[in-house]
């Protein structure tokens, strides 16, 4: 076997390590995060971090949070997923959309996380509300804990198949861009706690590196 073959196979190899690696370090901040809510010990930094970021009075940036949480809400929520799936499936691709769906599932991880913490969401007068209260509970961020697994799983799809160049890099980029802002977002419509958003975040990458990994092993 000639030497580029020898370090494309070095290469391939150390990425299932590296990506176990990161899927293990994820949960174990995840993990840590669960343990400290479950024991109320975040509380005080909790609402530091949201008065700080709900005192930054922008009408800019306020609308800017409102756009990156909308796709989360319903009915859009109940609609763009399936969309996605769907286009995916009409470009004649069923790994990718089968994937895709199964990206979707962190909804359900999330209903099934919340219903063992059971944390309280953010109320008025500590914080502000973006809009009335939405009832159910705060941890984990279901919309971080999607947008990260749907939305990321679609970036490298996007940043794998979409054509020509430049709407390739403009996707992946828009996407990537609505990863970074929705956890921020959260907490700024006061709807969630920054260890809600972070958990998430951790969580989602597990999830999300799963995905890719299988995709990726099938694709080859």
């Amino acid at each position: 076997m000639n030497t580029p073959a020898l370090v494309r196979r070095s290469k391939d190899s150390r990425r299932p390590r590296a990506s176990e690696s990161a899927i293990a370090l994820a949960l174990t901040g995840f993990a840590a995060l669960f343990v400290a809510v479950r024991a109320n010990r975040s509380a005080a930094v909790d609402l530091a971090i949201t008065v700080k970021l709900q005192g930054w009075r922008s009408r800019r940036f306020q609308r800017l949070m409102a756009a990156t949480s909308w796709p989360g809400f319903r009915p859009q929520s109940l609609v763009i997923p399936p969309v996605v799936v769907a286009a995916w499936w009409v470009s004649e691709r069923p790994l990718a959309a089968t994937l895709q769906l199964g990206a979707w599932g962190a909804a359900g991880l999330s209903t099934v996380v919340k219903s063992i913490v059971r944390r309280p969401r953010p109320l008025p007068p500590a914080v502000a509300v973006a809009v009335s209260s939405l009832g159910g509970t705060s941890f984990p961020s279901g919309h971080v804990l999607t947008y990260v697994v749907f939305y990321g799983f679609l970036a490298h799809l996007v940043a794998l198949h979409a054509r020509p160049t430049p709407v390739r890099r403009a996707g992946v980029a828009s996407l990537v861009g609505l990863l970074i802002l929705i956890g921020p977002s959260r907490v700024e419509e006061g709807h969630h706690w920054t260890t809600d958003v972070v958990a998430s975040y951790l969580l989602g990458l597990a999830y999300l590196l799963g995905l890719v990994r299988l995709y990726d092993h099938f694709r080859r």
